[in-house]
């Protein structure tokens, strides 16, 4: 849905500030409270946490980068939301609060907003996120939304990017590539997959695919360390496939590169008892894991592995 109208009536400016933020407020709905807890004050007030560790990530949609007229306005909030869910599952953490701050052109129907906030506030629910509130900035020509989500962990051991080691193996959740037929705002954020992952010590890292395998591997593998990864083992979603068939890549090329998977990547100790731990998964997830490989010391060989230097992920900020 275009989020613009050429008629003035219809559009946000028609509203003004005060009145948009009431109707905001009351789009969300339950997915808010009263000032201080929720929209209305300088500052949200939010309640305490029980001494555990918190959690704060950030992450926007941008018009023209992150959805655009082929996506709801429904489609967009759940976007914005989930996409800071999947960084807290991430973690092995709990989502709690979130703030959004809006940059709104005039021009922008009431009709979208309405969509996109009614759909942000049961998204919230869903996962028992308070929208405690936000700002809104006037914008020459750019509609973002710009959420930030707090959480806090879900026991005493949060989960990092760091600690992986020679030997541990490497899963992956769910299936890989092509995200952008449709998962890239219509996905589950792993929240109880990350908790659970949270809770067993043989896990030694853990991060959600945002960027693609290729790229976001990178970020889990120590120095004096090489991801060692058999092709026939990766996740290859239906979608990659699909997409792989029109463009000429191949689908490994788009399980590997394409990114916005949101899926949970992770290492556990070589020592584990591999069928143990997925006998675990299984019981208590219908979520997809797959082992792809292992942690190697740089110049070990473990028979044929993938060339990752050959693939690469989503690149922010490059260069033509």
């Amino acid at each position: 849905m275009n989020p613009f109208t050429t008629d003035p009536a219809q559009s946000v400016a028609a509203l003004g500030e005060r009145r948009l933020i009431a109707h905001l407020r009351a789009w969300l709905g339950k997915a808010t409270s009263p000032a201080p807890f929720g929209i209305g004050d300088d500052c949200a007030v939010l309640p305490a946490s029980r001494s555990r560790h918190l959690l704060v990530t950030t992450d926007p949609v941008i018009y023209g980068r992150h959805f655009d007229d082929a996506i709801s306005p429904a489609a967009a909030a759940e976007k914005l939301l989930k996409r800071n869910l999947s960084d807290i599952a991430a973690m092995g953490g709990v989502p709690r609060s979130a703030v959004v701050s809006l940059a709104l052109p005039r021009r922008v129907s009431i009709a979208w907003i309405r969509g996109f906030y009614r759909a942000l506030g049961r998204c919230a629910v869903r996962h028992g996120v308070t929208i405690a509130g936000g700002d809104i900035a006037e914008s020459a020509d750019m509609l973002g939304a710009f959420l930030t989500l707090l959480g806090e962990a879900s026991g005493p051991r949060v989960l990092t990017r760091q600690g992986a080691r020679a030997g541990d193996w490497l899963y992956v959740s769910g299936a890989l590539g092509g995200s952008i037929l449709g998962k890239h705002c219509r996905f589950t954020p792993r929240l109880a997959e990350g908790r659970w992952l949270a809770s067993r010590r043989e896990v030694r890292c853990l991060m959600d695919l945002s960027d693609g395998l290729a790229k976001d591997l990178l970020e889990l593998t120590p120095a004096g360390l090489r991801p060692a990864l058999t092709a026939a083992a990766l996740p290859v979603s239906r979608a990659a496939r699909t997409l792989a068939s029109r463009d000429g890549r191949t689908a490994l090329d788009h399980a590997l590169s394409d990114g916005e998977d949101f899926e949970l990547l992770f290492a556990i100790a070589g020592r584990t008892d591999r069928p143990a731990f997925e006998r675990g998964w299984r019981t208590r997830f219908s979520t997809p894991l797959t082992c792809i490989g292992r942690f190697a010391r740089t110049g070990e060989s473990l028979g044929e592995t993938l060339p990752l230097e050959r693939y690469h992920g989503y690149e922010h900020l490059a260069g033509a």
